[in-house]
C-alpha cells in the first residue's frame, strides 16, 4: 500500500542541513523534537512534556510497524496523522479497500457482454442475463468513491511534496478521473455505449495497492530492454527459416506434390504462422508430413528449425529473462530491505533519551521499548520473540542502538512451532497403550491403510468401467468403505488418547485428517439411514437429493482426497507441498501481474473479435452463409472451438488460457485471421510472448528460487523438524543471502531527508 518513492538523495537541496538549523527554526515542524537534556554521569534525565512523550511512543510503534510491512517512514508523524496512519493500515480497512478492488474488476463479468449464462457455446447458450442499466454503474460509482477516498487519505499522509514526486498516487488521480468521466457517459448514453475506457483501467487499481506488485512490474520493465536482442535474434532465425521454407516448397505443376505449399507455405504470413506455431510444438509432426511423405530429406530443415529456435534460443531466452529479471528484483528487495532498517533506526531515535548527542552513544529505555512492543501490530510469536530478547537488557536498563537493532533480527528467523505436552496417565496400562499409540509406526501403518483403500477404490472402478451406473453393484464398495471407515474412527480416537485435544489439533495433518474422518463418518450414516443397512441382494433406489451412487462416489472422493495425509510425512514431498503454499501466500504478486495482463487482454480482445465468428444456423450442417468457414481437419470448425470465443469477458479469459499453453494455438490463429483479417494475428502473438514467454518462465524460474532456499534451509532437518518449522519464505527472504545491510551513514542521511520528522542530532 505504501507509496514506491525510492529513499534516494542527498542532504542538499529541499531536505536541508537538519543539524545546523536551530530549535527555534525546528519547534514549529510537525512531529518535531522539542527537548531538554541533563546529564549526570552515566544515567540520563529527560525533561519531556508528558503529550510528547506519548507522541515518541506513538511514532516508535508506527516505524517498528513500517519496518515489518517493509513500508516506507516518508509520512506524517504528528498526533492526529499517525491515529490516521494506524486506523489506514489496519486490517479492517485493508481488506475493505481489497474487497473493494475485487468487485471492480468483477463487474466485467456482469457487465455487457454479460458472462451470466451456463454455456459460452453460441449453439447452445441462452441470452445471457443483462443488468438493468444503473445497476453495475451505481456499484463502480461507489467504489470510485472509495478509490477517491484512498488517494485523499494517502496524499494527506505524505504530504503535497512527496505526493508531487510519487508517479503512482498521480497515476491513480488520473485513472479515477478518466473513470469518473467514462461512467458519466456510459449513464448519459443509457449504457448503450460499444466502448467503456474505463474497463482497460480497472487493473491498475489492483496494481497501486500491492507494493511487491508495483516492484515487480517495475524489474519487468527494466528487462525488456535487456531481451530484446535475444527476441530480434529469434525473430531473424524465424524469418530467415520461413524464406528458406518458401524456397524449398514452392507451387509446382504436379498437384500431388503440392501439400506442403497448400496447407504451411502458400504465402509470407501463412509461413511464418507456421513456423511461429512449430516454435512452441504445438503443430510438430503435422507441419512437416506433406513434405516428409515425398522425401525424408525435408525433415533436416524442420529439425533444424526446432533445434535451434526451441531448444536453443527459447531455453536462452529464458535463461535471460531469468537472470536480468533477477538482478532487478534483487535491487528491488534491497530497497525493502533498506525500509526496514530505516524504519527501526527511526524508532531508536525516537525513542532514545539522549537525542542531543551523537547517535552511537545514544541508549533508549528498556521499559519503552516493552512498552512500544505491547502496542505494535506484528505476529504474536514475533512480538514473544522479540519482547523476550529486549528483557535480557533489563538489569541495566537501557538499550544501545546495536542492541535495539539486534533484536529485530527476531523478524527474519523461523517460528518453532511447540506442540502442547501429552498427557500424563497414572495407569501403567493407560502409559503404555498412550506410548504405542504415539508411535510414529502407528502414523506409517495408517498411511499404509489409506494406500490400501485407495487401491481397492481403483480396483472397483477399473472392474466397473464398462458398466453404467445402474449396473454397477454398490454392495462390494459399501463394504469395503465401511471397514475402511471405522479404521480411521480407531485411528482418529486413539491419536486423541494418546496426545490429548490441544496436542492432536496442534498438527495441521491431523486437523485435515480428522475433518475428512468425521465428514466420512456422517456421510456414512447418512447411507444407513437413507437407504438401511446393506445385505447381498442389495438393491435400493433413488431416495432424497442424492442416489446411492452419488453418495458413494462423494464417499470415494474424500478418501481419495484424504489420501494426501502422507504429504507431511515424506520429507521431500512435505517441501514441494511447502513450497506450492508459499507460492499461493507470499508470491502473490506475480499471480497479480498474470491477472492484469488477462484482464488487458480480455478487453482488448472483447473489443476486437465479439461475434467475429458465429456458427452455422443448421448445427448438423456442414454449409455456411459465409466463405470463412472451413471443415478442414485441425479447424477451429472441425474440432468444434465453438465455446472459445470473445463474446463475453469470461470466455475471453478461457481462450486466452488455451493460447497460453500452446496447445493447438493455431487453430484460434487461423480461425480469427480468417473471420477478421491477417492483422489478428499480432494480437495472439503478443498474447503468446506476453503470457508463454515471460510471465511463465519468470513463475517457474521463482518457483525454483523458492524451493531451493527452503532445501537449503531444511535438508539437515528430519520430517518432525520440518512438520515444527514454519518457514517464513517471501521474496525478500528469498534473497536474504545476497543483500547487502545499508550502513550507519545511509541511515542517518535518510533520516535527515525525513519530510516530517525532523531530529535534532
Amino acid at each position: 500500500m505504501e507509496t514506491e518513492r525510492l529513499l534516494t538523495g542527498s542532504l542538499n537541496g529541499a531536505s536541508g542541513d537538519y543539524g545546523s538549523r536551530s530549535g527555534s527554526e525546528r519547534g514549529g515542524a510537525p512531529g518535531s523534537r522539542r527537548m531538554s537534556y541533563s546529564v549526570a554521569g552515566d544515567s540520563c534525565s529527560v525533561a519531556r512534556d508528558p503529550g510528547d512523550e506519548h507522541l515518541y511512543i506513538q511514532q516508535a510503534v508506527v516505524f517498528i510497524e513500517d519496518a515489518i510491512q517493509y513500508r516506507s517512514i516518508n509520512h506524517r508523524v504528528d498526533a492526529g496523522s499517525l491515529r490516521l496512519y494506524r486506523w489506514y493500515y489496519s486490517r479492517i480497512i485493508q481488506w475493505s479497500l481489497g474487497l473493494t478492488i475485487t468487485v471492480v474488476l468483477l463487474l466485467a463479468f456482469v457487465e455487457r457482454p454479460s458472462s451470466l449464462s451456463i454455456s459460452s457455446d453460441p449453439r447452445h447458450r441462452s441470452p445471457p442475463w443483462q443488468p438493468p442499466c444503473g445497476v453495475t454503474e451505481s456499484i463502480e460509482m461507489i467504489c470510485l468513491i472509495i478509490f477517491s477516498l484512498d488517494v485523499a487519505v494517502k496524499s494527506y499522509l505524505i504530504g503535497w511534496e512527496e505526493f508531487r514526486k510519487t508517479k503512482w498516487l498521480i497515476g491513480y488521480t488520473v485513472v479515477i478521473s478518466i473513470s469518473v468521466i467514462d461512467w458519466m457517459l456510459s449513464v448519459s448514453m443509457m449504457c448503450d455505449e460499444k466502448l467503456r475506457v474505463r474497463r482497460l483501467l480497472r487493473p491498475f487499481f489492483l496494481l497501486q495497492n500491492s507494493s511487491l506488485m508495483k516492484k515487480t512490474l517495475k524489474c519487468i520493465k527494466r528487462t525488456l530492454p535487456e531481451i530484446a536482442s535475444v527476441i530480434l535474434l529469434l525473430a531473424l532465425h524465424l524469418c530467415l527459416f520461413t524464406m528458406i521454407g518458401m524456397l524449398l516448397f514452392p507451387k509446382t505443376e504436379d498437384s500431388k506434390k503440392n501439400g506442403e505449399w497448400e496447407l504451411h507455405f502458400r504465402n509470407l504470413p501463412n509461413s511464418l504462422t507456421s513456423l511461429l506455431v512449430l516454435l512452441t510444438t504445438a503443430n510438430n509432426p503435422d507441419v512437416m508430413i506433406p513434405a516428409y511423405s515425398l522425401n525424408r530429406g525435408y525433415a533436416i530443415f524442420f529439425v533444424a528449425f526446432s533445434v535451434i529456435g526451441t531448444y536453443c534460443l527459447m531455453n536462452l531466452l529464458t535463461a535471460i529473462i531469468y537472470n536480468q529479471f533477477r538482478g532487478y528484483l534483487l535491487m528491488s528487495v534491497q530497497t525493502s530491505i533498506l525500509r526496514r532498517r530505516l524504519g527501526i533506526r527511526a524508532a531508536f531515535q525516537v525513542l532514545t533519551c539522549q537525542g542531543a548527542q551523537q547517535a552511537a552513544g545514544a541508549r533508549v529505555c528498556v521499559g519503552a521499548v516493552l512498552q512500544v512492543m505491547s502496542t505494535v501490530k506484528m505476529k504474536s510469536y514475533y512480538r514473544t520473540a522479540i519482547t523476550t530478547a529486549a528483557q535480557q537488557y533489563t538489569d541495566d536498563g537501557f538499550m544501545d542502538r546495536e542492541q535495539f537493532t539486534k533484536i529485530f533480527d527476531e523478524l527474519d528467523k523461523d517460528c518453532i512451532k511447540e506442540h502442547p505436552p501429552l498427557p500424563q496417565y497414572s495407569s501403567p496400562t493407560l502409559q503404555r497403550l498412550q506410548l504405542i499409540f504415539s508411535h510414529y509406526y502407528l502414523v506409517i501403518f495408517g498411511n499404509a491403510v489409506a494406500l490400501a483403500n485407495v487401491v481397492c477404490i481403483c480396483t472397483v472402478l477399473v472392474l466397473n468401467s464398462e458398466k453404467s451406473t445402474a449396473e454397477r453393484d454398490n454392495f462390494v464398495l459399501e463394504i469395503i468403505n465401511l471397514c475402511f471407515i471405522l479404521y480411521y474412527l480407531f485411528e482418529m480416537c486413539v491419536k486423541i488418547f494418546a496426545f490429548g485435544w490441544k496436542a492432536y489439533l496442534s498438527y495441521r495433518n491431523n486437523i485435515f485428517d480428522g475433518f475428512l474422518t468425521v465428514l466420512l463418518l456422517a456421510l456414512q450414516v447418512t447411507i444407513f439411514i437413507t437407504y438401511r443397512l446393506p445385505y447381498s441382494q442389495w438393491e435400493p433406489s433413488s431416495h432424497g437429493v442424492l442416489s446411492l451412487w452419488e453418495m458413494i462416489r462423494l464417499v470415494n472422493l474424500l478418501i481419495v482426497v484424504r489420501f494426501l495425509r502422507i504429504i507431511p510425512d515424506i520429507k521431500l514431498m512435505a517441501l514441494v507441498a511447502s513450497t506450492l503454499l508459499d507460492l499461493v501466500k507470499n508470491l502473490r504478486a506475480f499471480a497479480g501481474i498474470l491477472v492484469v495482463v488477462y484482464y488487458v487482454f480480455a478487453v482488448f480482445g472483447i473489443w476486437l473479435f465479439e461475434g467475429a465468428i458465429k456458427p452455422p444456423l443448421d448445427a448438423s450442417s456442414t454449409e455456411n452463409t459465409t466463405s470463412n468457414f472451413s471443415m478442414a481437419c485441425g479447424t477451429y470448425e472441425q474440432l468444434e472451438y465453438w465455446p472459445n470465443n470473445f463474446d463475453d469477458f469470461a470466455a475471453a479469459i478461457i481462450l486466452l488460457y488455451d493460447v497460453m499453453v500452446v496447445n493447438n494455438w493455431q487453430a484460434f490463429i487461423d480461425a480469427y485471421s480468417r473471420y477478421t483479417t491477417e492483422w489478428s494475428k499480432i494480437y495472439f502473438v503478443c498474447w503468446w510472448l506476453t503470457s508463454s514467454v515471460m510471465w511463465v518462465n519468470l513463475f517457474v524460474a521463482l518457483i525454483l528460487e523458492n524451493f531451493i532456499y527452503k532445501w537449503d534451509r531444511s535438508h539437515s532437518c528430519s520430517v518432525v523438524d520440518v512438520e515444527r518449522i514454519r518457514y517464513e519464505t517471501s521474496v525478500q527472504l528469498i534473497f536474504r543471502g545476497q543483500i547487502q545491510e545499508p550502513t550507519e551513514e545511509e541511515l542517518v542521511c535518510q533520516l535527515h531527508q525525513h519530510p516530517h520528522l525532523h531530529l535534532q542530532w
